[in-house]
């Protein structure tokens, strides 16, 4: 977890470095283009590329759409509000898989699960404030990544009842790198990244993938009930970073909001008892 909580926030400063030169759409386009060579050379060197299939690309590429859409609107947000802001209402994410688990993978809605979601959802007005603070396109973006991430997370799971973890991460970069494509070219006209911009997007596609894997990992050596509440340390990290780079004014009710959505998260993955309420 202390690996995916570095990998993410360093994905947040690396993002805003590059942001004054590339749109997001080119920034996904160059993210992609890092992941694949990253995919590709791990899975050779593990002996895993014989395990990537072309199977159930339908699924595939709705798993991305999701995702592709909740990344560009999370580096968009980045750029529009604080950091800390950004992070508070992507942990809203679990929530909104959880109250759609039902429609996506069959899974029953349970009075907890419930709960949960009214909580991440009073969360998401203490964090945002409507009437007291002005909401803009940034906090707007910030809490679409939110239902784009949630939106990849249950097809991902769908996928995983079927597929490996090496053909998921190959499809998805492989099938990322042509919505870059295509959404950066719209204008035609597709920006060149200059050298100093490089490092920071092999930085991205590094990250991104690490944190990922830190994460995954870490669910499968911990209860969820134990991992998910020290995701919560990447909030006030993120703040503290935010306060050190940008200048950002350290808000207590983002962090406020921030432990309200924590709380839904925990009340979600916590033991349950055999009755399943």
């Amino acid at each position: 977890m202390s690996g995916a909580i570095v990998s993410f926030s360093t994905m947040a400063v690396a993002g805003r470095a590059v942001s004054f030169e590339l749109d997001t759409f080119e920034l996904m386009l160059y993210r992609s283009l890092v992941g694949i060579a990253v995919v590709v050379a791990v899975a050779g060197f593990a002996g895993k590329l014989g395990s990537i299939r072309a199977r159930r690309m339908g699924l595939h590429l709705v798993r991305n759409v999701f995702h592709f859409s909740g990344q560009n609107l999370w580096f968009f947000a980045i750029t529009a509000i604080p950091l800390a802001q950004v992070f508070a209402l992507e942990f809203t994410s679990p929530v909104w898989v959880a109250l759609f688990a039902p429609l996506v993978l069959g899974e029953r809605l349970t009075r907890t699960r419930l709960i949960a979601a009214l909580l991440g959802f009073a969360g998401i007005l203490i964090v945002a404030r409507p009437g007291v603070v002005s909401i803009g396109p940034g906090q707007v973006a910030a809490a679409l990544a939110a239902l784009g991430f949630a939106g990849s997370a249950l097809f991902t799971r769908r996928l995983t009842r079927t597929e490996n973890v090496v053909s998921i991460l190959f499809w998805l970069t492989v099938i990322q790198i042509f919505l870059g494509l295509f959404c950066a070219g719209i204008d035609a006209e597709i920006a060149w990244p200059s050298a100093m911009s490089w490092p920071w997007l092999v930085l991205i596609g590094v990250a991104g993938l690490s944190a990922h894997y830190c994460l995954t990992t870490a669910l499968s050596l911990a209860p969820a009930s134990v991992v998910m509440p020290m995701d919560f340390l990447r909030l006030p990290v993120i703040a503290l970073v935010g306060w050190i780079i940008y200048s950002e004014p350290l808000d207590p009710w983002i962090l406020a909001g921030g432990a309200v959505i924590l709380g839904a998260n925990w009340l979600n993955v916590r033991p349950r008892s055999v009755t399943n309420r």
